[in-house]
């Protein structure tokens, strides 16, 4: 038989981590039946973020790299589908693979999708509800594009029979008549897969002196926090407050961005405090590995990351979520996660919250952990 060739296109950091979920599932079970070439966009231009994660994650170096850089929405996207259409006119793929979405997921859908290429979408069927958000509008249009759709909740296959998805199979998927399959979360293939290599190489609970149970892990980086000064000074004043009353560390991998615009937007007293503060613990953004460690030895999650709402899930982990919305409403309703946007009080009263709570139940909503080698299976059988 044939190998099938699928070009995955990767761009943010997020992506390069559940790329390699697939590319370990080739290598390890379908080498014989799926050749892979990577492309990574350039969309995520700090070569020191992505470098160390594919070392960590075992990914092969990309085949080819538009370095495409930052830029306005329609500009950055407009470089990609050029790029990337030529790369797919050259490779003749016999699929091409995104992820989420990001503008990397949308360009390499429409350029494929405009040239008949079958695309194939992971994390299809995710909803916030919310199209102010530049990635309910990609993950939405990626969707009614593509030829196969891996969901990972019951809640993303509801959402795709709701816009008029057919749970129908074909023995051969197109785009107009695609296949959708809840499949679970690569993510959580990932967790489980580095969580024990991370016990073993991941030093940073050491170097940074933490104790298991004794900090909270805070991430911040999406724009609607970072770049409105209300918003960001609110939430760093929740941080304050929560570390004086619990006597807790709050750990904080900075992102370059908001580091720059904590620099530019905080208030001076405010920004002077954290700085000299015995709490808040501000330390280089984080590999994969040491990520995991943060997170399987936190207290409670404080982020505003789509990925960090489910890895705190994964390694049973409350999480306060600075979002007003999310695509993950599973852990909501089952009660491991508060929305709590930027909002001062809610911040606060959210943590507090999930502090005192005492009673947590983790049910399989994300699968069992070999999503990859499902999704693998059906694109040679489907396409």
């Amino acid at each position: 038989m044939k190998k099938k060739k699928i070009i995955t296109i990767i761009g943010a950091r997020p992506q390069i981590i559940k790329s390699s979920a697939i590319s370990r599932a080739i290598r390890t079970k379908f080498h014989y039946e799926i050749e892979e070439l990577i492309v990574h966009t350039g969309q995520h231009y700090d070569e020191n973020m992505s470098e160390v994660f594919f070392e960590e994650m075992q990914i092969p170096k990309p085949h080819f790299n538009l370095n495409v850089g930052s830029g306005s929405h329609g500009a950055q996207t407009a470089k990609m589908i050029e790029g990337l259409e030529s790369i797919f006119l050259a490779e003749k793929p016999d699929a091409v693979v995104v992820y989420g979405d990001t503008n990397s997921t949308i360009a390499g859908g429409i350029a494929a999708a405009k040239i008949h290429i079958p695309v194939v979408h992971i994390e299809a069927g995710l909803r916030s509800f919310n199209k102010a958000m530049p990635e309910e509008l990609n993950r939405i249009a990626c969707d009614h594009f593509s030829t196969l759709l891996f969901t990972p909740t019951a809640t993303g296959l509801e959402n795709l029979c709701k816009e008029g998805f057919s749970t129908t199979i074909h023995s051969k998927a197109t785009i107009d008549f695609p296949n959708v399959y809840q499949c679970g979360d690569i993510m959580f293939d990932n967790s489980m897969y580095f969580s024990e290599i991370s016990d073993e190489k991941s030093a940073i609970l050491k170097i940074n002196d933490l104790v298991k149970d004794n900090y909270v892990l805070c991430t911040i980086h999406r724009d609607s926090n970072t770049d409105i000064a209300a918003n960001l000074n609110s939430i760093f004043k929740a941080l304050i407050q929560i570390s004086e009353s619990k006597n807790l560390k709050i750990v904080l991998p900075i992102h370059p961005r908001t580091k720059g615009k904590m620099e530019e937007l905080l208030d001076r007293d405010l920004l002077l405090k954290i700085k000299n503060s015995n709490s808040i613990l501000i330390i280089p953004p984080a590999g994969f590995l040491d990520i995991i460690a943060l997170e399987k030895n936190a207290r409670i999650i404080i982020s505003d990351s789509g990925g960090l709402q489910k890895e705190s899930f994964f390694f049973q982990k409350p999480c306060v979520i600075l979002r007003e919305q999310t695509e993950w409403i599973e852990i909501i309703e089952n009660g491991n996660a508060l929305l709590a946007g930027s909002d001062l009080e809610k911040i606060v009263d959210s943590f507090n919250l999930l502090y005192n709570k005492t009673s947590y139940s983790y049910p399989a909503f994300y699968g069992d952990g070999d999503a990859a080698s499902f999704i693998c299976q059906k694109i040679v059988e489907d396409l």
